[in-house]
């Protein structure tokens, strides 16, 4: 019987212009263990050891010092062999360990007699560092969970994450930022003050496989750039948990086209000034912009205020419809934003009729608070020929579910599939690294954007997008709702992440940044 050929990916940079697998910490565990019963004993710490030790050279190849902190377990190993080899090449180590040598698994103890016989340099306290050298962060891992608490903590441990945290010098993660959740990108109890922005540039090298954690929640702060090595393990043979979005398909456009084309997007909203001094006609308005500069063919805008028209000179391309005259199973209607309390009343009829349909902002909030819009809500997912989108927050997607904001996003990913499930729809849950998530669908998380995007509106913008997207596509369904969410949703990310200019980014100027 021939041989099999080895599997050789290497090391990968993780960019957001290309789709990944996402395997969360039990398959992992699986894939972990598969590979170690078919390998020489000690073969994948020092696969990883060798990775880090790569990596680490690479991002500070003229360092004076490299500071190792190393835990008590498996991932202290994987540092500690890195350790003796960038030792043995002769550059400036210096490792912290938290481990015994009586509680160390048996890898992780080789790895530390490896370090001990190579003369590695222990030491009680971290040196000092400067922006030149490099903090690497060998601590904990991946078996951290929500419900898992550091028992007794070393008090050294937070001291040390502390100050790679405050350190000039950047850090480099193995396999996962310590105190992170790898499902989630939520931090273990115990773990929540290091939530937010570090002093200087952090990577991860993710082992075996990506963790969602790492593009979600607090994770794409807690990681920085993601790399990838999977120490010539093949992955691909086991289910992945979820995939990070890559960019969408350019659709090329027939010369001989017009523009019943590219499909038709009514948007509904934009809650007028006199109903209860609260004017939101410019969320709708944006909207329709946004679908507009996305290349729908004809957008109609139905205000919910008849004395708005006078606002629209900048947008004469624009059509302006009463809801009455709307004929809604035409095109994608976008039915919410702005629309205040006012929507209410419209959405039994756009539940019903529209075939394509994004519902966003108060049209969430107000099936929240009605238990016979939900039920028509879910009465969609039964007919094959609809396609439905909800584009919900934290907060909008925790009433649906009748919990917390915090609980959402305890476990995005969990939430946003609870949701697709119970509405039989695709949910995109906004955020960091939003989700993207359907019923019989492995759910996506979009590795765009950037903080430019809080600010008021660009939900907005999405939603018209989003709308545009689902217009443009041949037929309504399931899957078409589906990839027209991801597909916006990486657009509308792209343009921030490609802001460059002096202006700064306002949801008027990322609608108008927008393409087909």
């Amino acid at each position: 019987m021939p041989a099999r050929r080895r599997h050789n990916a290497g090391m990968q940079r993780i960019t957001a212009h290309q789709s990944y697998a996402l395997h969360d910490t039990a398959a992992t565990r699986r894939i972990e263990a598969a590979a170690a019963a078919a390998l020489p004993e000690h073969t994948l710490m020092q696969r990883a050891g060798r990775a880090t030790a790569r990596l680490a050279l690479a991002l500070a190849p003229h360092a004076r010092r490299i500071w190792i902190a190393c835990g008590g377990g498996n991932n202290g190993g994987d540092g500690l062999e890195a350790a003796m080899l960038l030792h043995r090449a002769g550059h400036p180590v210096v490792v912290t360990w938290l481990g015994t040598p009586a509680t160390l698994p048996a890898d992780a103890r080789q790895s530390w007699q490896r370090a001990l016989d190579a003369g590695v340099h222990f030491a009680g306290e971290p040196p000092e560092l400067g922006a030149q050298d490099l903090c690497v962060d060998a601590l904990l891992g991946i078996g951290l969970s929500a419900q898992t608490r550091a028992h007794a903590p070393d008090p050294r441990l937070p001291q040390w994450l502390a100050r790679m945290q405050a350190s000039a010098a950047p850090t480099l993660c193995v396999d996962l930022p310590s105190g992170l959740i790898a499902d989630s990108g939520q931090y273990a109890p115990g773990f929540e003050a290091l939530a937010g922005p570090a002093r200087s540039a952090r990577h991860t090298l993710s082992l075996l496989t990506l963790k969602p954690g790492l593009f979600t929640a607090h994770g794409r702060d807690a990681a920085g750039q993601v790399w990838l090595d999977d120490l010539d393990v093949d992955a691909h043979a086991s289910p992945a948990s979820a995939r990070l979005a890559g960019p969408p398909t350019a659709a090329a456009r027939p010369h001989a086209s017009h523009k019943g084309s590219h499909g038709d997007v009514a948007v509904i909203g934009g809650e007028g000034l006199g109903a209860r001094g609260l004017g939101m006609t410019g969320a709708a308005l944006l909207a329709a912009s946004a679908a507009l500069h996305a290349g729908a063919g004809r957008v109609l805008l139905a205000l919910l205020d008849d004395g708005a028209s006078s606002a629209l000179p900048e947008l004469p391309e624009l059509m302006l419809r009463r809801v009455e005259a709307l004929r809604l199973e035409q095109g994608a209607v976008v039915c919410g934003c702005g629309g205040g309390a006012a929507v209410a009343a419209r959405l039994p009829a756009v539940l019903q009729q529209a075939q394509r349909l994004v519902l966003d902002a108060d049209a969430l909030n107000a099936i929240a608070a009605d238990a016979e819009l939900q039920r028509l809500l879910s009465e969609r997912g039964r007919h094959a020929d609809c396609a439905t989108v909800l584009t919900p927050h934290p907060l909008e997607a925790a009433r649906l579910l009748a919990t917390s904001a915090a609980a959402v996003q305890a476990d995005r990913l969990a939430a946003a599939q609870a949701l697709a499930d119970r509405y039989q729809c695709t949910v995109l849950l906004k955020g960091s690294g939003s989700i993207i998530a359907a019923p019989g669908q492995l759910p996506h998380i979009n590795p765009t954007g950037n903080a430019l995007l809080a600010t008021g509106g660009t939900g907005d913008v999405l939603a018209g997008l989003v709308g545009a997207r689902l217009a443009a596509g041949p037929a309504a369904s399931a899957a078409a709702a589906f990839d027209a969410a991801t597909q916006a949703c990486w657009q509308h990310g792209a343009v921030a992440d490609d802001w460059r200019a002096p202006q700064a980014l306002t949801a008027s100027r990322l609608a108008q940044s927008l393409h087909p």
